[in-house]
């Protein structure tokens, strides 16, 4: 299928996303939101899914061209008829099954249809990790299509967005439609024909960056969102019809989000920003000799650190020092503010941003380490110099400053949707912002089978070392029972210390992290097989399904080891849920220390040092207050998080006016 310009879609459907309440609104709205995702709501799509369940018997005998020819005359029924399809919806989720067991070899489970119902209704589905919540996603992507509407499913990343287009095209070309997928290397040709088809696979980045670009075009007429896209064309105005020829978007109408509360909620806190970069000499010779000015300053003397914020303050004496040495800068850098500002960028690359961490060196490039997800970023940079004062730091070419054109937050970006629904494993613990902000009731999807998997007590260590020691005297463990382990990870320096670890103690072991991503499928294909054992960041903890071996079941199932705590524990629940699939058995271990960089960034170190006294000397429940500590760390990193976001989402509205894609 080809984009054609006389198809009447439009670049958005509305002008401006819906204003958020505030004050006394916002409380009644928190109300309203109570009452959207009540329990009776679960009653209602459970009852809707019974009665298709007791359609599915009439199509188990009829032929592929029967099937094929109901569900063309059901795909005309859902264009034409607009919103008056709802008592079509039984029967088309009835032969969506039986079409999805003969092209995927997958009958979908009552709870599938009931996921896809909500997905339907815009509904937030909390499904648990291994129920199929792909398989769902096509099947309101299907009811979506059909309507003749751009329907876009976000996935996590690049990776799982191809892998689920190409394992549900079966299914989407029997029911009439088409599927495509863009990812970070496509040319613009090849993303203008993939957001043609009537479903797109993509990642938020991709779309929201797809998006600003095209209103960058568009931004000379005004309210383009009000108006459809052949009639920004002129028959007679070849300048115009040059310019549609590079919008690649056909519009926003439908979105599906996998993982919604990854995106939503933890990706919220950093806008995306489109820039052009200039050439510019001596910006990248400040950046050199702040680098230097910056090593010859001492934390405490100098500087101040305020590790919970990641900010840095000079001293009188650091400040003194810098004047004496900023004649060293290019001219612009010389004056005080700025040489400060410079050094303290320096400074902060250097106390609060490692190697293997939070970025690592790739193609000779600083490429940014997604915290949430463990996957290399590639084309994101920190804003404000701070990339530049990294190169600096790891000896890499500086990169010319960057000139913001256009920038949005996803929280903006995703209210400009008509349609939006989404699923994640962990939405529960976010419901009240997610309603807030995006109008997405949560709710709760039944398991089809039980979880009984075990998640164990905590076991906390004063120190990192003594943590390390036990983690590797639990894989060997664990790994004489002959059960396969997942140790998820923090960051890659982690993961490759652990590997060192094993290495010593002679145990056979897989590594996936950022910068050992080549066989990520493979890895992940043979995680679940007797006594294999993975070491994985959290590209494993999100968008993996992990199939236990024959045999696995009676030796205990997936045992998984969480070396750290993450700032939300959502993210802890993510990892938790590779074990337990469908019924499975499994169990989930959680470790962690008084040195973890959660606990120090948030507790203050004479409150932690108090708690070590107590651990070393073995005092009652002094194990218990330590994980409680725990938990109040995790809490005062949800709360600054949220305050960031609620920092970008004002940036975005003060911005509003003088952006050229939002109209006036």
């Amino acid at each position: 299928m080809t984009f054609s310009p006389t198809r009447e879609y439009r670049i958005s459907n509305v002008q401006k996303p819906r204003e958020i309440s505030k004050g006394i609104d916002a409380v009644v709205d928190k109300q309203l939101g109570r009452f959207k995702r009540r329990s009776s709501i679960l009653k209602k799509l459970t009852a809707e899914t019974k009665r298709i369940d007791a359609l599915e018997s009439k199509w188990r005998e009829t032929t592929s061209s029967e099937l094929r020819g109901r569900m063309l005359e059901l795909k005309e029924i859902f264009l034409r008829a607009g919103k008056d399809v709802e008592g079509h919806l039984p029967e088309a989720l009835a032969i969506l099954r039986e079409v999805s067991a003969r092209k995927l070899n997958l009958r979908p489970f009552s709870v599938q249809i009931t996921g896809a119902l909500a997905l339907r209704q815009g509904y937030l589905a909390e499904i648990a990790t291994g129920e199929g919540k792909t398989l769902v996603a096509g099947l309101a992507a299907v009811l979506a299509g059909w309507t003749g509407k751009p329907c876009h499913v976000i996935t996590a990343n690049d990776y799982l967005a191809e892998r689920d287009a190409q394992w549900l095209k079966p299914l989407y070309e029997f029911c009439g439609l088409s599927v495509g997928h863009v990812i970070g290397a496509m040319e613009a040709d090849a993303r203008k024909k993939n957001y043609a088809r009537d479903i797109t696979y993509t990642t938020s980045k991709e779309v929201c960056a797809d998006f600003l670009r095209d209103n960058l075009l568009l931004g000379q007429f005004r309210n383009p969102s009000r108006r459809l896209v052949r009639d920004l064309v002129s028959p007679n105005d070849s300048r115009q019809k040059r310019l549609l020829d590079r919008v690649v978007l056909r519009g926003l109408h439908t979105a599906i989000i996998d993982e919604a509360d990854s995106l939503l909620i933890d990706e919220a806190v950093t806008p995306l920003i489109i820039s052009s970069s200039q050439e510019n000499a001596p910006f990248e010779s400040a950046y050199i000799t702040a680098r230097d000015i910056a090593s010859n300053l001492e934390a405490g003397e100098d500087y101040k650190i305020e590790f919970r914020y990641k900010e840095v303050e000079l001293t009188e004496a650091g400040k003194e020092r810098v004047k004496a040495q900023c004649q060293q800068l290019p001219g612009l850098w010389r004056g005080q503010q700025r040489s400060e500002e410079l050094i303290k960028q320096a400074i902060t690359a250097r106390e609060f941003f490692k190697l293997d961490k939070q970025y690592v060196i790739h193609d000779n490039k600083a490429a940014i380490v997604d915290e949430f997800t463990g996957r290399i970023m590639p084309d994101r940079t920190w804003s404000l110099g701070l990339h530049q004062a990294i190169q600096a730091k790891e000896d890499l070419e500086i990169t010319p400053p960057q000139t913001t054109l256009a920038r949005m937050s996803f929280q903006r970006f995703f209210r400009l949707y008509p349609k939006l629904s989404g699923m994640t494993g962990t939405a529960a613990e976010a419901a009240n912002e997610l309603w807030h902000i995006y109008r997405l009731p949560v709710v709760r999807v039944p398991h089809n089978r039980p979880c009984v998997r075990k998640d164990k007590a905590i076991r906390i260590f004063a120190d990192q070392h003594s943590k390390w020691d036990a983690i590797v005297n639990e894989i060997k463990e664990v790994h004489a029972t002959e059960r396969p382990i997942l140790v998820g990870t923090r960051s890659v320096i982690d993961s490759e210390r652990l590997a060192e670890r094993l290495k010593e103690a002679e145990l056979k072991f897989h590594l996936l992290n950022a910068v050992r991503h080549e066989t990520e499928a493979e890895i992940i294909s043979h995680a679940g097989e007797r006594s294999n054992i993975t070491i994985a960041t959290n590209m494993a903890g999100r968008g993996t399904d992990i199939l236990l071996e024959k045999g696995v079941v009676e030796c205990g199932g997936l045992h998984v080891i969480m070396c750290e705590p993450h700032e939300s524990p959502r993210i802890d629940r993510q990892l938790f849920g590779r074990a337990g699939r469908q019924g499975d058995p499994g169990t989930a271990q959680p470790f962690a220390s008084l040195d973890d960089e959660l606990v120090r960034r948030f507790i203050p170190e004479k409150i932690l040092n108090q708690f070590r006294k107590r651990m070393a000397q073995g005092m009652p429940g002094a194990k218990t207050a330590t994980a409680v500590l725990i938990h109040l760390a995790q809490s005062l990193a949800h709360r600054q998080s949220h305050r960031q976001r609620n920092s970008v989402l004002r940036a975005d509205t003060w911005l509003e006016d003088s952006l050229a894609f939002t109209g006036t």
